[in-house]
C-alpha cells in the first residue's frame, strides 16, 4: 500500500498568509494527527511483515511436503550420487539402476567421471522426453517388469542401486526381485526405502504402481537381508556415513548397502 508525499512547498505557502495564528492551527492539528499518524504506520509496518512472513510461509508448506513424502527416494539418490561415489570409488563403474525415472538416474550418472550406467523403469512410461527416448532406443533404459528375472547375466555391473521399487512389491514378489537385484551385481546392491510415517505415495502414483507403497522399518528390513543370505557392507556404510557428513547430507529415506 503507497502513500502520496506530502509537499513541503504547498504547506508552508498555506500557512504564510496567517503567519501567527497559522502556524498556531498548523502545529494543533499536527499534534491531534501524530497518534494516528503512527497507527497507520503501525499497520503498514505489520502487513508488511505478514505478507512477508507469507512469503516464507510457503517455503515452510514445501518442507513440511517433503517430510510427508512427497520427495521421492529416486530423486534424492540423484543428489546422492557424488557421495555413493566417494564412498565406492572404482567399484562405482558399472552401474544399473532399478525405479521409476530411471532416465534421469541414468543421466546423471552418466555425467561422473569413469561411470557407465543402464537403467530398467519397472513401469508403464506415458510421457517420455527426447533424450530419455534416447536411452530407451539404445537400450541403455529398459522397460521391464521387475518382478520377473531380469534381462542381464550374473555379474552384469559392479553395482546394482534400487530406489523406489522394492516398496511396492508384496513379499511374495519380493522373494524372487532381490535376490535377482543381488544376482546382477558383482560388487554390491543399494537400496533406497521409504521411511514408515515419513514417506507416502501420491495419489496418481497408487493407480500407476497398481498398489500401495508397503513402508517397511530398518529392523524388518535387516531381518530380511539376513533371511535373503545378504550381508551390509560395513567398510562401505562407514565410507558412506563419512563423506554424508562432510557433506552435511542427512538422508530422508532408508539407505542399506549390501555385499553382493
Amino acid at each position: 500500500m503507497s502513500r502520496r508525499p506530502v509537499n513541503p512547498a504547498r504547506r508552508f505557502a498555506d500557512g504564510a498568509s496567517t503567519p501567527f495564528g497559522g502556524s498556531l492551527h498548523h502545529k494543533s492539528r499536527s499534534s491531534s494527527l501524530l497518534p494516528i499518524g503512527l497507527v497507520v504506520v503501525g499497520a503498514l509496518l505489520f502487513i508488511g511483515y505478514y505478507y512477508s512472513d507469507s512469503g516464507g510461509g510457503s517455503n515452510d508448506a514445501e518442507v513440511v511436503s517433503k517430510v510427508e513424502g512427497e520427495l521421492s527416494c529416486t530423486s534424492e539418490l540423484r543428489s546422492v550420487i557424488p557421495i555413493l561415489k566417494k564412498a565406492y570409488g572404482d567399484t562405482m563403474h558399472k552401474v544399473l539402476h532399478v525405479g521409476p525415472d530411471s532416465c534421469s538416474v541414468v543421466t546423471t550418472l552418466l555425467k561422473e567421471e569413469d561411470t557407465e550406467a543402464w537403467g530398467v523403469e519397472p513401469y508403464d512410461i506415458e510421457e517420455v522426453d527426447a533424450p530419455c527416448k534416447s536411452l530407451i532406443r539404445k537400450g541403455i533404459v529398459r522397460v521391464a517388469d521387475i518382478k520377473f528375472p531380469l534381462p542381464y547375466r550374473p555379474k552384469s555391473f559392479n553395482l546394482v542401486i534400487a530406489s523406489d521399487a522394492l516398496d511396492y512389491l508384496s513379499p511374495k514378489y519380493l522373494n524372487k526381485t532381490l535376490p535377482e537385484l543381488a544376482r546382477v551385481a558383482s560388487d554390491g546392491l543399494i537400496i533406497f526405502a521409504g521411511y514408515p510415517g515419513k514417506q507416502k505415495a501420491k495419489a496418481g502414483e497408487q493407480s500407476k504402481f497398481g498398489r500401495p507403497a508397503k513402508l517397511r522399518s530398518s529392523s524388518w528390513w535387516i531381518r530380511y537381508f539376513v533371511q535373503t543370505g545378504l550381508e551390509e557392507n560395513e567398510s562401505i556404510i562407514k565410507k558412506f556415513e563419512q563423506a554424508a557428513e562432510k557433506k552435511g547430507f542427512k538422508p530422508s529415506c532408508q539407505i542399506f548397502h549390501l555385499s553382493s
